[in-house]
């Protein structure tokens, strides 16, 4: 492992969010970059994901004290490591190891960035750097919410909204490969189209159904779906809720419509005694083993082929804004990532 000490501090360019609000509190800004202290890696940034947890932390739903760089996803090439004497698997980077993280660093839309040794991962040969920051946290978040928050099984049937999108488009394959059948929904025939691609039995495009649960229940013979997956929120959480099965979960992961206001319990009971949960990836990598476990399936997969990503848009750094506009406007499929250089 490198020792370096003494380093002088160096200068990124970085997005900055430099208050509350929406895309117009997005700056880049030239700052200094410190050495890596025990435990942290410096990271010459090849790409940065561009996700809705960055919405919710400078809207304050996630909230976050000001100024602060955006961004908790990324993959690069390590340029300075601090030696600590420790031998653990979190602690064994040298520089020029190709590395990827998510939701254990921020500050990562950064051309520098310092990254916790302990939230990294050795990219595997086969698998590019942006390819990487482009599956990190969409990878593991489709794999922890298919075999952990609900392990679908063969011959179940799921519903997952968004479907076109970088989560959607993964857990589809990850559902296929258990032999689960899968609903989508999308909002264009393109976006319908990628759906399918993707391995979806059913995509309903929402804009041309009037009655989304209704459809479900017609695909499914009236039973319902034993989970839905929901990153949308506020928009489809009634449709969600009406089309599950007796006994089914509604695996609420993200409010990309909105953050769904409370609710009377007592629907769930009427509904036929459903579960609903609201699962976040830190949970699902709260020790080293388990994200090295879940990491490591999604780029294994992805290097051996049985994994596909679509990176649906690349954007520089001074582009930030429009990247985020584009997100949240919902006009993209797929990953989105900022390049830092």
């Amino acid at each position: 492992m490198t020792m370096v000490e003494g380093m002088s501090p160096q200068i990124a360019s970085s997005l900055v969010v430099t208050g509350k609000g929406g895309s117009e509190v997005l700056e880049v800004l030239d700052r200094e970059v410190e050495d890596p202290e025990p435990g942290q890696l410096l990271v010459a940034v090849e790409a940065a994901g561009v996700n809705f947890m960055d919405v919710y932390q400078r809207e304050g739903v996630y909230p976050t004290p000001t100024p602060f760089v955006l961004g908790a996803e990324g993959a690069g090439t390590v340029v300075a490591v601090t030696d600590t004497g420790s031998v653990s698997a979190a602690d064994s980077f040298a520089v020029g190891d190709r590395v990827a993280w998510a939701a254990g660093s921020t500050g990562s839309a950064s051309s520098l960035a310092i990254v916790a040794s302990a939230s990294a991962v050795r990219v595997p040969d086969g698998v590019s750097l942006r390819t990487a920051a482009a599956v990190m946290l969409q990878g593991m978040t489709a794999h922890y919410l298919i075999n952990s928050t609900y392990n679908l099984r063969a011959g179940e049937w799921a519903l997952i909204h968004a479907a076109a999108g970088g989560v959607g488009q993964l857990a589809i394959q990850l559902a296929k490969a258990k032999g689960a059948t899968v609903i989508g929904t999308a909002s264009t025939a393109e976006k319908v189209a990628k759906a399918r691609a993707a391995g979806a039995d059913h995509v309903i495009n929402y804009r041309d159904v009037d009655d989304v649960a209704g459809e479900v229940r017609r695909l499914t013979d009236g039973r319902g779906v034993a989970v839905v997956y929901d990153g949308v929120g506020q928009s489809t959480f009634d449709a969600s809720l009406a089309s599950l099965q007796p006994r089914g979960m509604l695996v609420l992961f993200g409010g990309s419509s909105g953050q769904v206001p409370p609710f009377d319990l007592q629907r769930l009971n009427r509904a036929g005694s459903l579960y609903i949960t609201r699962p976040t990836l830190g949970h699902y990598i709260s020790t080293r083993e388990e994200l090295l476990e879940r990491a490591g399936s999604i780029l294994d997969s992805i290097a051996h082929g049985r994994l596909r990503v679509e990176i649906g848009g690349e954007y520089p750094l001074a582009e930030a804004k429009r990247a985020y506009e584009d997100l949240e406007g919902r006009k993209t499929s797929g990953k989105l990532l900022l390049l830092p250089t």
